[in-house]
């Protein structure tokens, strides 16, 4: 399997998430990545695929055989988030942080359209502060 097989999966996430690709081949025994994504968070689910494919956790540094820039356009938040059904700010804590304790920061950082962290409208975006 080439190295450009085997990160396929990465690189059709990258396009999925809205990516500008700049450019995505093998050289010298290395995939080259370069893509432009909206915010951090996006970002980051680019890496952690990568890693994710090289079965390494979040935490691991990236793969050796990738050699990536992943520019972020809006680097002010970690991302904006749109409120569905069902969701809560704890659930959408749990999903950008992995702790669904940390739904003040969210609340705070959009009190300008929330007055209350128990009452979210569906539709409403929020934006996702830098964790």
């Amino acid at each position: 399997m080439s190295l450009k097989d085997k990160y396929q999966p990465a690189l059709d996430l990258a396009k999925e998430l809205g990516a500008e690709m700049e450019n995505f081949h093998e050289e010298d025994g290395a995939i080259v990545f370069n893509g432009v994504v909206e915010t951090p968070f996006l970002r980051n689910l680019i890496w952690d695929k990568f890693k994710a494919i090289n079965g390494l956790d979040k935490e691991a540094t990236a793969p050796d055989d990738i050699k990536a820039s992943i520019q972020v356009k809006d680097q002010s938040v970690y991302h904006r988030h749109e409120v569905v059904s069902g969701e809560s700010l704890s659930k959408i804590s749990k999903k950008y942080y992995d702790d669904a304790n940390k739904y003040m920061a969210i609340f705070e950082a959009n009190r300008d359209i929330l007055k209350d962290p128990d009452m979210i409208k569906v539709g409403q975006v929020l934006t996702i502060p830098n964790p």
